[in-house]
């Protein structure tokens, strides 16, 4: 938790939701240009304190409690996408650079990798957050 200087624990820190990065999505992300990765994490931290950022859609395929964000930047496209799904916890399932410039489609394999780690992260939080009982 971030501290201010008193020793206190800010307002925000304290409701914070700890943040889970999958496969190599952090390692993607900090390819991306320093502006994408300021504007994204800005737009992460909103997920983090329980809110919707502006630019923040939903990810189509995968339920309400998927989202993406994407920033253009220089003629490029780059994009993460996070999940809000569980229960006092973001994951960020993956981050990338979308390559087509001719049509809107995400490619399969984004979409496959973003499936695949949404189980990765269900199965993390099944065995980190929730007790014997189920229950967060």
């Amino acid at each position: 938790m971030d501290r201010m200087p008193s020793g206190r624990t800010t307002l925000a820190s304290a409701r914070e939701k700890p943040m889970h990065w999958i496969g190599s999505a952090k390692k993607d992300y900090r390819e991306f240009p320093v502006e994408v990765q300021s504007e994204m994490g800005y737009a992460l931290s909103y997920a983090q304190l329980g809110s919707k950022h502006p630019h923040a859609k939903h990810w189509k395929g995968e339920g309400p409690g998927v989202l993406e964000v994407v920033e253009d930047f220089r003629g490029d496209a780059f994009r993460a996408v996070y999940t809000v799904h569980f229960d006092g916890v973001v994951y960020v399932l993956h981050s990338f650079q979308k390559k087509s410039k001719t049509g809107i489609k995400t490619p399969k394999e984004d979409v496959s990798l973003v499936h695949e780690r949404l189980k990765v992260a269900r199965e993390h939080y099944e065995r980190h957050y929730l007790n014997i009982g189920g229950q967060s």
